[in-house]
C-alpha cells in the first residue's frame, strides 16, 4: 500500500467503537431496568450528600445514557457577524 494511499476499511469518522456501544447499551438496560428505583437512590444521596451530589450522579449516569450534544458556533466572513436579511408579505 502507498504512503498517503486509503484503503475505504474502518469505521465511519464519529462512530463509537464496539467497547464503547456495548458499555452504552449496558448502562442503558441499567437505567431502563432500575427507573423505579433510580429515584429512591438519588433521593438517599439527597438526604446524605445534598442536592449538588444527587444531580451530579443523575447527570453523570445520564451522559452515558443520552449523548452529549456538541456545540458549534457560527460566524459570517472572516470570523465576523451573520447578516440575514428577511422580507415577507405578498410575492409580486
Amino acid at each position: 500500500m502507498a504512503k498517503g494511499v486509503k484503503t475505504g476499511g474502518g469505521s465511519r469518522k464519529g462512530s463509537p467503537n464496539k467497547a464503547t456501544a456495548a458499555a452504552r447499551e449496558a448502562i442503558s438496560a441499567f437505567v431502563d431496568g432500575n427507573a423505579d428505583r433510580l429515584q429512591g437512590w438519588l433521593d438517599e444521596i439527597h438526604q446524605e450528600k445534598g442536592a449538588e451530589a444527587a444531580f451530579k450522579c443523575f447527570s453523570d449516569l445520564l451522559e452515558y445514557h443520552v449523548p452529549k450534544l456538541a456545540r458549534h458556533e457560527h460566524s459570517g466572513p472572516d470570523g465576523g457577524k451573520i447578516e440575514i436579511e428577511a422580507t415577507w408579505g405578498k410575492p409580486e
